[in-house]
């Protein structure tokens, strides 16, 4: 797969097996990817039946960059993250991983990477360090650096009392954070986080925050997908909305905000807020005794 894919035109159903056809050759030609980037993402399809989950997605994130991906429920963040990352085949579209062709050698360009997916399955029959343990050999380091590294991540993500307890018996935000060590144990250009925060205690987020943030000021580069507009507003510097399977907006978090809170300007962007005058039942009232 080391030619880009041809993208479907819009709205035009592309059946599993078959090739979409070519653009109309009036349209402007697409722009080539950003080799400088860590992540380069052009003409982006994936399609579930008759819906397009994700349609025409061109993306660029920066070299060393804290990068949020944010979007209402639906909206194709999961998918484009899976299909970025290895765990989901694309229909169409190129992926480039700091300027080399993804799909033309998942394998090279999964070594960069540190993926905690949405609804992550562990081998949970494991304890916390033999899963840790598994993930480090699994990456072909060797056993020592493997040792000395899990004892580290036990230690930042406050798991080493639970160091010897099966993930089975792990509370949900325990569970997340162990899915985090196994992410980060091989040491990777690129960490792409989706919902990294969910089910996790203050202390402990306030904690994995911090290390995000220091390992971004080393050199590397985190994507996060949240709901939490106000958590990426202040612990992200670049963003993108995405709804409906396209980008509705992408920059830095200044830009994108333009002024408003990041929260005001998704909801202006998206255009998801409902009224709820129809809900009067709901509201109490003094004189209802």
């Amino acid at each position: 797969m080391s030619d880009p894919f041809t993208p479907p035109p819009a709205g035009a159903p592309v059946a599993a097996g078959e090739t979409a056809p070519a653009p109309h050759a009036s349209m402007a030609p697409p722009t080539p990817p950003d080799s400088s980037a860590a992540l380069s993402i052009r003409g982006l399809w994936k399609r579930f039946g008759q819906k397009a989950a994700v349609a025409g997605i061109d993306l660029d994130v920066p070299r060393g960059s804290f990068f949020g991906f944010v979007g209402p429920n639906g909206a194709g963040k999961t998918t484009t993250l899976s299909m970025a990352t290895g765990l989901l085949r694309p229909d169409a579209g190129t992926v480039m991983v700091n300027g080399a062709d993804f799909w033309s050698d998942p394998d090279t360009g999964k070594a960069q990477l540190g993926v905690l997916p949405d609804g992550v399955r562990l081998f949970d029959r494991l304890t916390g360090l033999q899963l840790l343990t598994y993930s480090g050999l699994l990456r072909g380091m060797d056993r020592e650096t493997v040792a000395e590294r899990s004892a580290d991540l036990l230690r930042a993500l406050d798991l080493t009392e639970d160091k010897n307890t099966f993930v089975v018996d792990y509370s949900a935000g325990m569970t997340k954070k162990i899915a985090l060590g196994c992410a980060l144990i091989h040491a990777p250009r690129i960490l792409v986080l989706d919902e990294p925060f969910e089910a996790v205690d203050p202390i402990s987020a306030a904690n994995i925050r911090d290390m995000l943030a220091d390992y971004v000021r080393s050199g590397g580069t985190v994507i996060v997908s949240s709901h939490v507009m106000d958590l990426v507003q202040r612990m992200c510097d670049h963003v993108a909305v995405i709804a409906e399977g396209t980008i509705r907006a992408a920059g830095t978090v200044e830009d994108v905000r333009a002024g408003q809170s990041l929260e005001d300007r998704f909801v202006e962007l998206v255009g998801g807020r409902q009224q709820t005058e129809g809900l009067a039942w709901l509201r109490t009232s003094s004189d209802s005794d």
